[in-house]
This record gives C-alpha cells, sequence and structure tokens, in this order.
C-alpha cells in the first residue's frame, strides 16, 4: 500500500508539473496576441509587390484574385507566377491583366527535363518583384479586407524585416472544417504569441511579409532548396530576430484559404508543412515539443489518478484552473481572430490534436513525401 501511494504521489508530482507547464504556455505565450497593445504604425505606404504563386489554380483565380487586386493601397503591384499549370489558369490571368494594369503574370513552362517544387516558383516572383517590400499569399486565398495590404505594410520602418500575419480558413460546414480552423487558430497563438515575446520562429505563407534585399542577402532558400516545404517557416525561423520581426492580426488583415474537404487532403498537406519541423532552431524545437508532450501526459495523468481517486479534489482543481484558462484564451482569440463557434470542440481537439500529429511526424520518419512535390 505504501508503495502504491509512493507511486501514485509521484504521478501526482509529475501531473502538477505538466499542469504549471501548460498554464505557462497559455498565460505567457497564448494570451499575449489577445492582450496585445499595438505601436503606433509607421502609415508610410511603401511600395508593394504581392507575390502569389499559382498552379492549376484557375477557379480559385478567378473567385479571389480580384479580391487582391482591388486593395486600397496607392502604389503596389501583383506578380502572379504561373507555375507549369495545364488548365486554363492563362486564360483567367489574361483577363485579368487587360482589368488590372498592376497585375503581372510570370509563366514557367514545364519542362519535363526540370522538375521544381513551390519554392523555384516563388523565387521567380522576387525576382521579378520591383519593390523592397514582399507580401505572400496563396491563389486559394483571399483577403477578409480591402486593407490588408495596408495593415501588413504599415509597420515596416528602418529596423523591420518581417511581418507576421493571420491566415485562417474558409468557415465551411462539417467537422473536419471546425478541426483545421481551429488548429489554424490555436497554431497562430503559437507563432504570433512566441513572436511578441521575442522568439519568432515561423510564419505562414498566406499571410507574410518580408523585405526583398533581405531574402537575396542572405541566399534566398539556398540552405533548404531540398525541402520540399519551409518557403515561409524556414525562412522566418532562419533569419527573424526579436528586434526585426513584428506581428498584424487585427481583422482588416486577415487572409481565408479554402480548407481541405477530406481527411485524406488535409493528412497530406500537414505531411508536407511537418517536413520542416528538424530543421528549426533546437530552442525553437524544444519549446515546440515541450507543449504536446506536457498536454499528452497531463491527460493522462488525470485519467490514472482519477481512476484511482487519488487526491481527488486537488486533481480537479489544477484540471479546472487549466480548463478555466484554456477556454478563457480560446473563446477570447476567437473574436480577435474573427473564428466563430470552435470553443465547444477545444477540449476534444485539445486531447487528440498531439496524437494526430504524433502520427503524422511518424509518417514522415517512415515514408517521406516526394522532393519536389510543389503543395
Amino acid at each position: 500500500m505504501f508503495q502504491d501511494n509512493l507511486f501514485l504521489s509521484l504521478l501526482f508530482i509529475v501531473f502538477a508539473i505538466t499542469a504549471a507547464i501548460q498554464l505557462f504556455y497559455y498565460v505567457w505565450f497564448y494570451l499575449a496576441p489577445v492582450i496585445y497593445k499595438y505601436p503606433e504604425s509607421v502609415k508610410s505606404r511603401k511600395p508593394v509587390s504581392v507575390i502569389i504563386c499559382a498552379r492549376n489554380e484557375s477557379e480559385n483565380l478567378q473567385n479571389f484574385l480580384p479580391a487582391v487586386l482591388e486593395q486600397e493601397y496607392p502604389d503596389y503591384e501583383v506578380i502572379v507566377v504561373n507555375d507549369c499549370s495545364e488548365d486554363n489558369s492563362y486564360d483567367v490571368l489574361g483577363t485579368f491583366l487587360k482589368k488590372y494594369p498592376h497585375l503581372h503574370v510570370s509563366n514557367v513552362n514545364k519542362d519535363p527535363k526540370f522538375t521544381h517544387n513551390k519554392k523555384f516558383a516563388q523565387f521567380i516572383g522576387i525576382k521579378a518583384a520591383k519593390n523592397e517590400i514582399l507580401l505572400f499569399t496563396d491563389a486559394d486565398c483571399k483577403p477578409d479586407n480591402p486593407l490588408w495590404i495596408d495593415h501588413m505594410v504599415s509597420h515596416f520602418d528602418e529596423k523591420t524585416d518581417f511581418v507576421l500575419g493571420y491566415g485562417g480558413y474558409l468557415d465551411n460546414n462539417g467537422f473536419l472544417n471546425k478541426f483545421i480552423r481551429h488548429e489554424s487558430m490555436t497554431i497562430a497563438l503559437q507563432y504570433l504569441g512566441m513572436a511578441i515575446r521575442g522568439i519568432p520562429y515561423m510564419g505562414v505563407g498566406r499571410n507574410l511579409a518580408y523585405r526583398r534585399s533581405l531574402f537575396f542577402e542572405n541566399k534566398g532558400f539556398g540552405s533548404h532548396t531540398h525541402i520540399i516545404s519551409g518557403d515561409d517557416d524556414l525562412f522566418v525561423n532562419s533569419n527573424s530576430t526579436r528586434e526585426t520581426t513584428k506581428v498584424e492580426f487585427r481583422k482588416e488583415a486577415h487572409t481565408r484559404s479554402l480548407p481541405a474537404s477530406t481527411f485524406r487532403e488535409w493528412f497530406l498537406q500537414k505531411k508536407r508543412h511537418m517536413t520542416t519541423a528538424p530543421y528549426y532552431k533546437t530552442r525553437d524545437k524544444f519549446l515546440l515539443i515541450l507543449e504536446p508532450v506536457s498536454r499528452t501526459l497531463f491527460y493522462a495523468l488525470f485519467i490514472i489518478l482519477m481512476s484511482w481517486l487519488f487526491l481527488w479534489p486537488y486533481l480537479l482543481a489544477v484540471f479546472g484552473v487549466r480548463l478555466v484558462v484554456q477556454m478563457t484564451t480560446i473563446i477570447l482569440a476567437q473574436k480577435m481572430l474573427n473564428e466563430r463557434k470552435l470553443a465547444g470542440y477545444s477540449l476534444i481537439f485539445d486531447i487528440f490534436s498531439p496524437l494526430i500529429n504524433a502520427v503524422i511526424l511518424v509518417s514522415n520518419t517512415i515514408r517521406r513525401p516526394g522532393k519536389n512535390q510543389w503543395k
């Protein structure tokens, strides 16, 4: 009996430590965007080059590109890299070219002797850009507001190299859609919160701005050209600092993307995105691994200790404190990021998300995605 109590006491101590780690992440990182106070904007309205890479995206270009081309901003160009498309993207873009003089198209023709991933198309767009400030989004994305460019660019002063934005997903029906949106929101709380706390580690290519000169000074994607993803997060991870990175996630600056319609489609997208994780800085990998590991242990130990009713009033108290902090953060984040009806699913997603991500990591270890996969 004594040994049982000793073992359970040790489990309770570990449970308390995992709870403390979880509360640290919520209070220090995830709540940081919620309570963030924006500094005085520069409002210099520097010239901007918006870069969009597209492969077989004719329908999305037709639906979403006008929202980019009709921004309320005095001096900007839009560069669409039409990368080996085999649909009618060329015709769609040709129609837009007649209407919008600030649209420029770079066509990359298919060559069976030369296969490439999205980074090459991105490089073509950056090379074609005439402005120092580059703003990136995807062909299946649209800005939520005509002031998107204005808000994203307003933070660039002489010290700023990066502005990290929020790229959410369109609100469709279904459980999968809620899971994708919830995951996107929580990941945003993480990378925005860490950037606010002086530890920028990634951005999302759906809504990201940086300097053209910085790209070429740091040899572009050269250090990770062989990786199928990472044109956004690895470039930020390699080159951003506390002093040079700012955030912008007000509602006028959001973009929305088409979410995956099936679990398989989402799973394959996630596999591609997670190929970049091993290449993060050691500090960032530690912080990113510690949270889901501590979260998994927190739930597992809570179930084990409750099954023994060991110090159950204290167990419930600790669990309740973490739950209140979690739900408060999610509810406030929903409002801030203009997401709807996600808080009620938060506990379910919170439990199973680390397990799904662990499966994807193992899957990537066993079988890596193809080198030149584009998207």
